[in-house]
């Protein structure tokens, strides 16, 4: 017990150093720093915080893309399905809208892979208008899918009350729940997904 006693007192003694061997700190504090804010949350973090669409989130940061829901330079709109949308597709963004003619056939995880980044990548560029804001009307409104456009219909039971976004559906019927401001540019909630064949 004393022994136990003796090396905790003595601790404290063996790990002092001395002052030669002691190295200072720069005491040059930047006065001039200023915190990054900024007064609204960017699409990023919108998309954080927004925990029904977080598997569209996955599937996006995953590529390259996802870096312009963080700029603030970059204006975007955003048609972003919610996870019930995601999980309810026949087939999965990942393995894209049509099965591929060599299905069945072995491939190797290198192909895998890079037929499923491609799949992805088309699947979350077919949900993106590189403009903010857009007008919700029949005018098509180009994606950055090659040669994908959306557009709006009106809906024609609708009584002229509620927000813009609430009173037209896009292709399919798919019909916006939600809608989110952020710095950079709106996200609109979808029941549905673009689709993108």
């Amino acid at each position: 017990m004393r022994l136990q006693l003796l090396a905790l007192l003595s601790l404290p003694l063996l790990s002092f150093a001395s002052e030669e061997q002691q190295i200072p700190m720069n005491n040059d504090v930047n006065t001039d720093y200023t915190p990054l804010t900024h007064s609204k949350p960017t699409l990023a973090d919108l998309l954080t915080i927004e925990p029904s669409v977080s598997i569209f989130y996955s599937y996006a940061r995953e590529l390259e893309l996802s870096t312009i829901f963080e700029d603030s330079r970059i204006k975007s709109t955003l048609f972003v399905p919610t996870n019930k949308a995601v999980m309810s597709l026949a087939r999965k963004p990942h393995q894209g809208a049509t099965a591929p003619s060599d299905e069945g056939l072995e491939i190797s995880e290198e192909e895998f892979d890079s037929r499923s980044r491609r799949n992805v990548e088309r699947w979350v560029s077919a949900h993106i208008v590189p403009e903010s804001p857009i007008t919700l009307d029949s005018e098509q409104h180009p994606t950055l899918l090659h040669r994908k456009s959306i557009s709006f219909t009106p809906i024609s039971k609708n009584d002229g009350k509620g927000p813009e976004w609430s009173r037209v559906t896009l292709e399919d019927g798919v019909r916006i729940i939600g809608m989110k401001e952020g710095l950079n540019g709106v996200l609109y909630l979808i029941d549905g997904t673009v689709s993108y064949e």
